[in-house]
C-alpha cells in the first residue's frame, strides 16, 4: 500500500469511525458559519434596505435656483430634467418641484405651494393626510393652518393674492426646506418681518409692504374660492402651507414661472451624496444649487453606522466561540487516539505527517460544516430580510465562497495547539502506559 492511498485510508478511518465526535466538529463548525453568513449578509444588505426605507420619509436632497434672477423666474422645466438626468446617473430618484407664493386668507399672510400632486405623493409617502389631496379647485392645508383658521376637511376658504405680498415668498418658502429648524425660523422670519418693495411685471411701479402685507389694502379680502379637501399633519414646516396643484397656484397668481425648491429622494447616502451635490455645483450650465437635508442623511448615517458595529461585534464574538468550539472537539478527538499517534510514531510515522493527517481532517469537518451552515445562513438571512424590510435578498457568492474558505481555516486554525501536543507525544511513555 502506497503513502498516499495509507493517508487516505486513515483518513477515512479517522472521520468515519468516530462518527460521533465527527458529528461534534461539524455542528460547531456549522453554528458559525450560519451565524456568521447570516449577519454578514444583513450587514452587507442592511444600508441598501435601510437607504430604502428611509427614502420613505422624504428628500434627502434639494435643488434651488442660485442667482437673484433664478430665484425670481424659479427652475424651468428643462433644467429640472437636466437636473434629474445628472442625479439619476446610476441612482434610483424620485422628485417633485414645489412653486411657492405668499397669500392672504382673512387678511392674514400665508404661503401656497403649487405641487404635482402625483409626484409629491410618492416622495412623502409618510405624509398623515385627513382628507383628499389637491385637485382642480381643492387645496390642502397644514395642520397649524387648518387650526389657525378653524377650518376643516369640506370648508370653503377665499384666498387673495397680491403682487406685492410675493416678494419674499421664493426665498422663505425655499429656506423651509433647509438643513436646521434654526435656519427655517430666521429665514422665514426674515423674509416676513421686513419692509421690501416688489416691481410688478406690467410695468415699473412698485408698492411697498410691511409684514408681508400691502399697507394700503391689508383689509381687502378679495379673491379666488377653493374648498379644502384635505388636511396634512407631519409635525414639520409643511403643516404650515397651504398645498395646490401647479395649475390653479398658476392661475392664482396670474403668471406662469419655475419652480423654487425641487426636492430629491435619492438612493445614495453619505460619500456617494455628497458626491452628487459637488457635482451638481460644479456643473455651471444648470444655474441652481444643491444641498442635503442634514436631518435625514445624518440620521441615516448614524442609524446604518449603528447596526453594522453591533453586527459585525456580534460576529467577532461568534467568530471566537467557533474557534473555542472546534478546538475543544478537535482536542478531544486528539486525546482519543493518543494511544493510536504513539503505536505510529512507534512504527517510523513522523510528526509532519501526523500533523497533516489531523489537520486536513479538521478542514474536512471545516468544509462540511460551512457548507451546510452558510446555506442554513442564507435561509436565516432570508427570512430575516424579509420579516424586516419586507424584500428578499439574493445569494453573495463572493460571500458565501469567503464563508466556506473560513469556516475551513477556523477549523485549521483552532486545530494547531492539539495537534502540537500530539505531534509531542513520546511513544515510550505511550506503549508503557498500555
Amino acid at each position: 500500500m502506497t503513502n498516499r492511498k495509507m493517508f487516505f485510508t486513515m483518513l477515512w478511518g479517522a472521520v468515519f469511525r468516530r462518527r460521533s465526535r465527527a458529528m461534534m466538529a461539524v455542528i460547531a463548525s456549522l453554528v458559525g458559519a450560519a451565524t456568521l453568513f447570516c449577519l454578514a449578509s444583513v450587514c452587507v444588505a442592511v444600508p441598501q434596505q435601510m437607504n430604502e426605507e428611509m427614502r420613505a420619509y422624504g428628500a434627502n436632497l434639494i435643488v434651488t435656483p442660485a442667482s437673484a434672477t433664478g430665484k425670481s423666474q424659479g427652475i424651468d422645466t428643462a433644467t429640472v430634467r437636466n437636473v434629474t438626468a445628472l442625479i439619476g446617473a446610476g441612482h434610483s430618484v424620485k422628485s417633485a418641484a414645489y412653486r411657492y407664493e405668499s397669500v392672504r386668507i382673512n387678511s392674514a399672510p400665508y404661503t401656497i405651494a403649487g405641487v404635482d400632486v402625483k409626484a409629491v405623493r410618492a416622495l412623502n409617502r409618510h405624509w398623515n393626510v385627513t382628507g383628499d389631496w389637491p385637485g382642480s379647485g381643492n387645496v390642502m392645508v397644514g395642520r397649524d393652518v387648518a387650526d389657525a383658521l378653524g377650518v376643516k376637511v369640506g370648508s370653503r376658504v377665499t384666498i387673495g393674492y397680491r403682487a406685492a405680498d410675493a416678494s419674499a415668498s421664493a426665498s422663505s418658502s425655499a429656506s423651509a426646506k433647509s438643513d436646521s429648524d434654526e435656519s427655517t425660523e430666521t429665514a422665514e422670519s426674515s423674509a416676513q418681518g421686513t419692509q421690501s418693495t416688489q416691481t410688478t411685471q406690467g410695468g415699473q411701479t412698485t408698492q411697498a409692504t410691511e409684514n408681508g402685507r400691502v399697507s394700503s389694502d391689508i383689509m381687502d379680502n378679495n379673491g379666488t374660492e377653493f374648498r379644502i379637501a384635505g388636511i396634512v399633519d407631519t409635525g414639520g414646516n409643511e403643516d404650515s402651507i397651504i398645498y395646490a396643484t401647479t395649475a390653479d397656484v398658476s392661475k392664482l397668481a396670474g403668471h406662469e414661472r419655475g419652480a423654487d425648491v425641487v426636492e430629491y429622494s435619492v438612493n445614495a447616502m453619505g460619500d456617494e451624496l455628497n458626491a452628487i451635490v459637488n457635482r451638481i455645483n460644479k456643473n455651471t450650465n444648470t444655474a441652481v444649487k444643491a444641498q442635503t437635508v442634514t436631518k435625514i442623511t445624518s440620521s441615516d448615517t448614524r442609524i446604518i453606522a449603528m447596526l453594522q458595529t453591533l453586527f459585525w461585534i456580534v460576529s467577532l464574538v461568534v467568530l471566537v466561540l467557533t474557534l473555542v468550539g472546534v478546538g475543544t472537539t478537535i482536542s478531544s478527538i486528539v486525546s482519543q487516539r493518543r494511544n493510536e499517534i504513539g503505536l505510529r510514531k512507534a512504527l517510523g510515522a513522523d510528526s509532519r505527517a501526523i500533523g497533516v493527517e489531523f489537520y486536513v481532517e479538521s478542514g474536512i469537518y471545516g468544509l462540511i460544516g460551512g457548507l451546510l451552515g452558510t446555506a442554513i445562513g442564507y435561509v436565516l438571512a432570508r427570512v430575516l430580510c424579509a420579516t424586516v424590510f419586507g424584500r428578499a435578498i439574493g445569494f453573495d457568492w463572493l460571500l458565501g465562497a469567503g464563508s466556506l474558505l473560513l469556516s475551513v481555516a477556523i477549523a485549521v486554525i483552532a486545530s494547531i495547539p492539539p495537534v502540537r501536543r500530539a505531534t509531542r507525544i513520546d511513544p515510550a511513555i505511550v506503549l508503557r502506559e498500555e
